[in-house]
């Protein structure tokens, strides 16, 4: 990103819309040209404290990861994606208020899937009787395993049968056994995007044959 496109306002900011690529949630952060060129050079978010008057050094291990930034059409405030190391991520935390009619819609506000991931990593964290992906975890990573597959079994007899509906069920189902799997693992549905945002634009034999290019070769016998 060149400085010389962004328009810094007359304290020498710019502002950075935060979004937490996991969670959907959003915080408002400040950047002078040094903040920015940091953030470029180490990957990491540096911001600029107003209170402190300088460029705040991100925490061990509780940092945000820019995954993706962008320039709005004005060029004077960023939009960066990003993928929270740890804790620490200061979202909009007081609700003033709400349209009713959208109040139980996850949807409106952020990505379902990340929503989803939210729940069952909490359902992990915090185990109770009636909780389903506690049973699930509390059984092992081969219960996990063999529900992906009994799902991804049904999802093909569905896909074999016709019926759009049964697909659109049986698929959803293995969605969210997938979604267990990668709480397992503490991978954020932001780690399957960027793959995936990764073979863009790539055919499926060009992204295999450069899978096979870097895997290691078999030791000689």
């Amino acid at each position: 990103m060149s400085l010389a496109r962004l328009k810094f306002d007359g304290d020498g900011l710019i502002p950075a819309i935060v979004r937490n690529a996991a969670s959907g949630e959003v915080m408002l952060s400040y950047l002078n040209a040094e903040a920015v060129e940091m953030t470029q050079a180490t990957g990491l978010l540096h911001r600029y404290s107003r209170s402190a008057g300088k460029v705040v050094q991100p925490k061990p291990g509780a940092g945000q990861r820019v995954r993706e930034a962008r320039l709005s059409c004005g060029d004077d405030c960023l939009l960066l994606l990003v993928e929270q190391e740890g804790q620490g991520f200061d979202a909009f935390k007081t609700l003033l208020w709400q349209d009713e009619s959208s109040a139980d819609s996850i949807a409106v506000t952020r990505d379902i899937l990340a929503a989803i991931y939210q729940v069952i990593q909490d359902r992990r964290d915090n185990p109770s009787e009636k909780s389903y992906v506690a049973s699930l975890y509390a059984k092992g990573l081969d219960k996990i395993l063999g529900k992906i597959g009994e799902e991804a079994t049904e999802t093909a007899v569905a896909g074999k049968g016709g019926d759009v509906d049964s697909v659109v069920y049986e698929t959803a189902d293995l969605f969210f056994h997938v979604l267990v799997l990668l709480g397992y693992y503490d991978l954020p549905p932001e780690r399957i995007y960027a793959e995936l945002r990764r073979r863009f634009g790539l055919s499926g034999i060009e992204e295999k044959a450069g899978r096979n290019a870097a895997a290691p070769e078999p030791p000689s016998k």
